[in-house]
């Protein structure tokens, strides 16, 4: 049995319009007993927010068939970081799953009186929010020890009017100012590979289906799964072209997906 993972951005639906024939493969896919994970590298909001996101799209997926970077990298922390006080420089789903380890979220406020001495973790997604001020703190905690985590590399993500900056932006500004190399926890890393794989159960073979070459597709061909490329996304033929990570399979979209899964079955 096969079971597939889906980046969300650029492949499911491109900011708030779904793409053509993502509904009708979810609906074969769960009329067919297919399992399937989605996965995304944006943090800004929970599996819960994404699921009412893709509700309105026309799409009904369970929460619990959702992954985004922000559950994985509080999946990590648990895991891994021992419990200090936590700075964000994200959105609400990011906000939000660091509120769950119960550890403390220093606010912007708390770190005007002082406070951001304490930090010992600043993690980093997608922040539509950003200011100078988060970036002037991050810096200060991770100079004064704190553990920098950033929660996926993508430097871009794909919206209705063309590419807007992503996490990986910022992550990278903080680089500079801090000298320092950040964990990374989403794709292409192991940290949420071993999530979606539990999640998706037995399976015999993994088709991810994603639109960027530096995380979705080297992210499969790192762990063994049959790489799927949508043009709908981030990467074109161009971008393939040039580069040394190369899809099994390049598809105009997920639409065309439908014909590959019938043969399959």
């Amino acid at each position: 049995m096969i079971g597939i993972v889906f980046d969300m951005d650029g492949v499911i639906y491109r900011g708030n319009q779904p793409i053509e024939g993502s509904r009708e493969v979810i609906e074969y896919l769960r009329e067919e007993g297919i399992p399937f994970v989605f996965l995304t590298n944006n943090s800004t909001r929970t599996p819960s927010m994404y699921r009412q996101k893709l509700l309105s799209m026309g799409i009904d997926v369970l929460a619990e068939r959702i992954v985004t970077s922000g559950l994985a990298t509080r999946l990590y922390m648990a895991k891994h970081m021992e419990p200090w006080k936590i700075f964000v420089i994200g959105g609400d789903g990011l906000h939000e799953e660091m509120e769950k380890l119960g550890w403390g979220v220093v606010s912007l406020e708390e770190c005007r009186e002082g406070k951001w001495k304490e930090i010992g973790h600043v993690v980093v997604g997608l922040d539509p929010k950003l200011t100078y001020e988060k970036l002037k703190y991050g810096t200060l905690a991770i100079r004064n020890g704190a553990t920098f985590i950033g929660t996926n590399p993508d430097t871009t993500y794909p919206a209705e009017e063309g590419l807007y900056p992503g996490a990986g932006a910022i992550i990278a500004s903080l680089k500079a100012s801090t000298d320092r190399e950040p964990i990374i926890i989403g794709k292409p890393n192991e940290p949420v590979y071993e999530i979606v794989r539990e999640k998706l159960g037995p399976v015999d073979e993994i088709w991810m289906v994603g639109d960027r070459l530096d995380t979705d597709i080297a992210f499969a061909k790192r762990f063994g799964m049959k790489a799927i490329m949508v043009l709908t996304g981030v990467s074109t033929l161009e971008d393939v072209e040039r580069s040394g990570v190369k899809p099994d399979l390049v598809l105009p979209s997920v639409k065309e997906l439908l014909d590959h899964l019938r043969v399959v079955e």
